[in-house]
C-alpha cells in the first residue's frame, strides 16, 4: 500500500495529468463521503419517526439502494491512485528495478481492459433502464415508492470511467519506468513493506496530534 506522500510529482505532462486527475478523483471521494453521511441522517428519520411518531420513513431501502452506487464506486479510482486496493504482494515485495515494473505494468493493463469491459457493460445497462419518451425518462423504478434507477446505474460507468484513466496513467508510468529504468518513477504508487508503511501511518498521526497539541 502506498501513502500520499509516496505518490512523487515532477512538472512533467503525466505528473501533471496525474494530479488533474486526482483533483477529481478527491471530490468523487467525497461525494461517496457525503452518501455515507445520508444514509445515517436517513436512518435516524427513519429509527425516529418509527419510535416516536409509527411512521418510519418512506422508501428507505428504495433510498438506500439509490446512495449505494455513490458509496461503492465513485471512490475507488482515489484508492486506486494512492494503492490503497487489497492485492497480493508476495511476489511483487521481491522484485526490483525494471522486473517490478514490468509486472506492474502487466498487472495494470489486465485491470484496465476488465474495466473498459465493465464500462461497456454498465453503461449499456444503465441505457436499458433510460428512454427519454417515458415519464421521468425512466424505463424502471423502485418497488416501494418507484424512485427512476437510471441515475444510480449511470454512476457506475461513471466510476469505472475515471478508474479507467487512472489505469491509464498509472500505465504510462510503469512503462515510463520500465523503458528508462528510473528507480522511483513519478504518478504511481511505490510499493511500501509493512513496516514503512506502518511507520508512515505513524507519522501521518503524530502529525496531527502535533498540530492538535499546538
Amino acid at each position: 500500500m502506498a501513502t500520499p506522500s509516496n505518490i512523487l510529482t515532477d512538472d512533467s505532462l503525466l505528473s501533471r495529468l496525474d494530479r488533474a486527475l486526482f483533483w477529481l478523483e478527491t471530490r468523487l471521494a467525497l461525494l461517496g463521503g457525503l452518501a455515507v453521511f445520508s444514509l445515517m441522517v436517513l436512518a435516524v428519520v427513519s429509527v425516529s419517526g418509527r419510535n416516536f411518531a409509527n411512521a418510519p420513513l418512506p422508501g428507505y431501502v428504495d433510498w438506500i439502494e439509490q446512495t449505494m452506487p455513490l458509496i461503492a464506486f465513485v471512490a475507488v479510482s482515489y484508492t486506486q491512485r494512492l494503492g490503497g486496493h487489497i492485492r497480493m504482494d508476495i511476489v511483487i515485495g521481491r522484485l526490483r528495478g525494471r522486473a517490478l515494473w514490468l509486472v506492474e505494468l502487466l498487472s495494470t493493463l489486465v485491470m484496465l481492459a476488465l474495466m473498459l469491459l465493465l464500462v461497456y457493460g454498465t453503461f449499456s445497462h444503465f441505457l436499458r433502464a433510460i428512454d427519454f419518451n417515458a415519464p421521468l425518462w425512466s424505463r424502471d423504478s423502485s418497488m416501494d415508492i418507484g424512485i427512476p434507477l437510471w441515475p444510480s446505474k449511470l454512476i457506475v460507468p461513471i466510476g469505472f470511467s475515471v478508474l479507467s484513466l487512472r489505469l491509464i496513467l498509472q500505465a504510462w508510468g510503469f512503462g515510463r519506468a520500465l523503458i528508462t529504468g528510473a528507480s522511483r518513477p513519478v504518478a504511481v504508487p511505490l510499493y511500501e513493506d509493512a513496516a514503512t508503511a506502518a511507520a508512515n501511518e505513524a507519522k501521518t498521526v503524530s502529525g496531527f496530534d502535533d498540530k492538535g497539541a499546538s
